[in-house]
């Protein structure tokens, strides 16, 4: 094959924006690898060919010393090894071992913390954003994507589109927020998204953010609130309702439903009900 083909440019973070792209691998991720790859370069002064074993695993350590989370080194360990291992064929990660997760449980507000979040914005947007984090558990990249075409009012479902690993799928549809939805059907054409700017353009994951944590603290929720929060706080509230975890995990879009039992450390259904030995 012609590299001068695959590869039309001598730069190395280059090559892995092409290998990403052909593997149909998000923006968010593309970045985030690119990001990891270039600081281990620049850390150990070394070319991509030149780079050794004892390099790699000195860049992971210094990480790991500025107090970096196991998520996050099993991110970079995850660039490195797809860039020096996948592209380069460099295999010399068999050492290499990844950072143990730490397994804290989630945040999750209650049902009044939610409510009282939801009343006390007064920007009817800003509320409808709320809402949808908390009523279909989507995730803030979701939310931003969200175009007014996705939203199936007959059927009173929505499609989330190229949702984590580029898969769609089907949540319901608020009555809470059906007649803002409505409304906002007639302002827009179909493949309008949802929520923009004032310039008419998307609205940046970071607005949004910004916007959980002004409802947070107006609410005085003394946790810390992020658009995630809201997502937990959907998917532990359906099974303290009885819901069965398997469409629980359908709903997030979860690929295991391992990934969606953490939620069942969180419920407080049972827990609620038993009796403390220094209260008997």
């Amino acid at each position: 094959m012609n590299e001068g083909v695959l590869y039309p440019s001598k730069d190395p973070i280059a090559k892995l924006r092409q290998e990403m792209k052909l593997r149909g691998l998000s923006q968010k991720t593309v970045k985030s690898y690119a990001q990891y790859i270039s600081q281990c370069l620049s850390f150990a002064n070394r070319g991509p060919l030149e780079i050794r074993t004892v390099d790699v695993r000195a860049f992971l350590e210094h990480l790991a010393d500025r107090g970096c989370s196991p998520s996050t080194l099993n991110t970079a360990y995850s660039a490195l090894r797809f860039y020096f291992g996948t592209i380069l064929h460099r295999g010399f990660f068999t050492g290499i071992p990844r950072a143990k997760k730490a397994h804290a449980l989630p945040v999750v507000l209650s049902k009044n913390e939610v409510r009282q979040m939801i009343g006390i914005m007064d920007n009817p947007k800003h509320r409808c954003m709320l809402q949808l984090l908390y009523g279909t558990g989507m995730r803030v990249g979701e939310l931003v994507r969200l175009r007014m075409g996705d939203v199936d009012f007959e059927r009173g479902l929505i499609i989330v589109k190229y949702g984590k690993g580029a898969k769609d799928r089907l949540v319901m549809l608020p009555a809470a927020v059906h007649a803002t939805l409505v409304n906002q059907r007639r302002l827009k054409t179909l493949n309008d998204f949802l929520f923009t700017n004032g310039r008419g353009g998307r609205l940046t994951e970071k607005t949004i953010q910004k916007v959980v944590q002004q409802a947070a603290r107006k609410a005085c929720v003394e946790k810390v609130v992020t658009p995630h929060t809201l997502r937990h706080s959907f998917a532990t509230h359906l099974l303290e309702q009885g819901t069965d975890i398997r469409y629980v995990q359908e709903l997030l879009g979860h690929s295991s439903v391992k990934t969606t039992q953490i939620y069942t450390h969180v419920t407080s259904t049972h827990i609620a009900h038993l009796a403390s030995p220094l209260d008997v």
